[in-house]
């Protein structure tokens, strides 16, 4: 298999100001450098990384595996976006103490509280292991015969790897298989909420607002990060103390205006740029659509469900979001690729591929490449949707169908290996418990009338009324008594008969052929990235996000997204005022931040115009993973808090256009005017360091 060194990918010294791409800390210094200084970074390559001295990436940390987190205080404090940190918030929450109502401040560190199963990872080093993970790897072995060999040379590269006893390895796939790099982590496991807004500032504009512009969201939350008594990862313990970090980000109180460099840096999920257009065809045109109308069919219940009931509210707070955030992030995706026209600049572009590969004499080496997707993706599309309409009905968005889908898990499990029955038992007691802490058989049985008619068109709603599985005491007796007991009560079950069919097809034939006509445009994947990089070598290649960290440079810009329409870059407190809706579940603004509004006690906060900063649009490229992200000036410190994208800009998972990509920060003095005059938690603030840069 042919590999490439990325210094060998980047030959072309290309001076101008690129804005897009998503690139390896680790790898900066030259071009990335030399464009970041273009537009304003004073930062250097080591200044950002560097593994033997204190970096920037010292103070970014991987939050639970989805989002991104920054210290921002010699005690370990933590800062991230209150949507990642959303599911501890609920967790905490109650009537008595509705903390997604009326937020929640430790006004000392006892009062700081402890999140199970949260954490946060740091990298500590990054090295390019390519050479030893494809050594006898050729093109002369099955795809499956390449995996076997990468992940063998993978394991036993990670084993011998140096590393300290409470540190971490990994392997990470770059540029579709053709470069590794090896990661070696610190997870922290004792996590601690410190504070959050309340909904109403954290999560102000909710559905209505979300991946749009003008936005007046106050999207942060803090934690704290605690270690032993040698500063290293432990798990909880009332002895463990505030973790002192190798670095930590001053703030800056300076701001932001037009122009500004913004570096943002974090965990990005994953992206697919190097689709060819077929595919993005596909999902725009034939898979968004249908996953689009499931959600908005689900959301439908959940939402008016909500509004009726504080108690509901409180329960399906974090799964109403995570359903409503990809719901509306498709359609903006869907909107950006048309308003782009980026389906007919692929084909331009693949064009310009299919050009080069004659003049170069690789016609016979990889001329087949574009029909061959065209081929693939008409027999892949329709089971590509099937199998996600089956996973948005059973396992996103109706609870009851995931109860069942996880039954079917264990009575697969137990029948292969009956050996194994406690344990499987005991997992599946866990996941009725997780699912039925926050359920509503009621709403629940609402969204199943209206998502299953997406997949099959017996829509039996009987089944709420006869099942065990809407009663958590119900659904844990029916693992009581020995296997075959289990198993004998479970099929008779109403929900499980009923599902069951669904799911044994899912297996037995959908996911099957799912596998089996995606393996071949896998391959067809990495074999183009290849066939690019050696038909058009001049041009700029930055891996796809697969969540490992990672730097985005950009400017502070507004954007115009459609005809006669700009939108300024900065966004004020004015606006929140303006769109205030007393009572409205998306707009009421607190009575405190009304008033302080009114008395213009803006304290240190305000901008030089005497308004108070919420968020800023930038032209960093950014994506799911980097919620939560800190947006660094060109001096290194903090000036805001990446949390979304523009609406038409969510296209640039596969398809960034430095015209209408934008994301959206919130400024940082707003993040310190709550704290400080909105929360009074004065203490926070004193523990930071904040700076005047702009006043040197």
């Amino acid at each position: 298999m042919k590999f490439f060194k990325l210094l060998l990918l980047l030959v072309t010294m290309n001076l101008s100001a690129q804005q897009g791409g998503m690139w390896i800390p680790s790898l900066l210094e030259g071009m990335n450098e030399t464009e970041m200084t273009n537009l304003g970074s004073k930062l250097t390559a080591q200044d950002i990384y560097d593994v033997n001295n204190s970096s920037l990436k010292d103070a970014i940390g991987h939050f639970n595996g989805g989002c991104t987190s920054e210290v921002i205080s010699d005690k370990g404090l933590i800062l991230t976006n209150h949507h990642c940190g959303f599911g501890q918030i609920q967790s905490h929450s109650s009537l008595e103490n509705d903390y997604l109502k009326d937020g929640f401040w430790a006004m000392s560190l006892e009062e700081e509280l402890p999140n199970e199963g949260l954490y946060i990872e740091f990298i500590v080093s990054i090295a390019d292991v390519t050479e030893e993970v494809l050594a006898v790897v050729s093109d002369d072995l099955t795809e499956k015969e390449k995996q076997s060999v990468i992940d063998q040379n993978s394991n036993g590269i990670m084993k011998n790897w140096p590393r300290e006893s409470w540190q971490d390895v990994k392997i990470k796939s770059f540029y579709k298989g053709n470069q590794y790099f090896l990661f070696v982590t610190e997870r922290f496991e004792d996590i601690r909420l410190v504070g959050a807004p309340p909904s109403s500032i954290g999560k102000f504009g909710s559905d209505t607002d979300n991946w749009v512009f003008p936005r007046h969201t106050g999207d942060f939350a803090m934690f704290r990060i605690y270690a032993d008594e040698n500063n290293r990862p432990a798990k909880y313990s009332k002895d463990n103390k505030p973790y002192k970090p190798k670095h930590f980000l001053p703030i800056s109180l300076d701001g932001v205006e037009e122009g500004d460099f913004t570096m943002v840096f974090g965990f990005p999920g994953r992206t697919d740029e190097y689709l060819p257009a077929v595919a993005i065809e596909h999902i725009t045109k034939e898979f968004n659509p249908t996953n689009i109308a499931i959600r908005e069919a689900a959301l439908e219940v959940i939402d008016a469900k909500m509004q009726e009931s504080d108690e509901v509210r409180i329960k399906y707070a974090s799964k109403q979001a995570r359903i409503a955030n990809a719901w509306k992030k498709w359609k903006g995706e869907n909107l950006g690729i048309e308003k782009s026209d980026a389906v007919a600049k692929r084909r331009e572009f693949e064009a310009t591929f299919t050009k080069a590969l004659a003049e170069k004499g690789l016609e016979d080496k990889y001329g087949n490449i574009l029909p061959e997707f065209d081929k693939l993706y008409s027999e892949f599309a329709p089971v590509n949707i099937k199998r996600r309409n089956f996973i948005e009905v059973f396992l996103v968005t109706n609870e009851l169908m995931q109860m069942t889908f996880r039954a079917y898990q264990m009575e697969q499990a137990i029948t292969a290996k009956p050996e194994i029955f406690e344990q499987a038992k005991e997992s599946f007691a866990s996941t009725l418990k997780g699912i039925h802490k926050n359920y509503d058989a009621d709403l629940d049985k609402g969204v199943f009338n209206n998502v299953m008619p997406f997949y099959n068109d017996h829509v039996d709603a009987s089944i709420y009324e006869k099942t065990a599985f809407t009663n958590l005491e119900d659904a844990l007796a029916l693992l009581e008594g020995k296997p075959k007991d289990v198993l004998k009560k479970l099929n008779k079950d109403a929900a499980y008969k009923y599902a069951k069919p669904m799911i044994e097809d899912f297996y037995n034939n959908v996911d099957k052929e799912f596998q089996e006509k995606n393996e071949p445009i896998t391959a067809l994947q990495t074999n183009y990235m290849t066939a690019l990089m050696e038909a058009l070598p001049n041009a700029r290649y930055f891996p796809d996000a697969n969540s490992t960290l990672r730097v985005t440079y950009g400017q502070v810009r507004g954007y115009s997204p459609r005809d006669a329409v700009y939108y300024n870059p900065v966004s004020y407190l004015d606006g929140v005022i303006e769109k205030y809706i007393p009572g409205d579940y998306e707009f009421d603004v607190p009575e405190k931040l009304i008033e302080l509004y009114e008395n213009k006690d803006y304290g240190q906060y305000a901008d030089t115009n005497g308004k108070v900063p919420v968020c800023f649009l930038g032209t960093n490229h950014t994506t799911g993973g980097n919620s939560g992200s800190p947006a660094i000036d060109a001096h290194g410190n903090l000036v805001g808090l990446n949390f979304d994208r523009v609406w038409e800009g969510t296209m640039s998972d596969m398809n960034y256009d430095p015209e209408i990509c934008r994301n959206i920060m919130v400024d940082l003095r707003y993040v310190l005017f709550i704290v400080d005059k909105y929360a009074g938690a004065k203490h926070l603030i004193d523990e930071m360091k904040l700076v005047h840069p702009k006043k040197k």
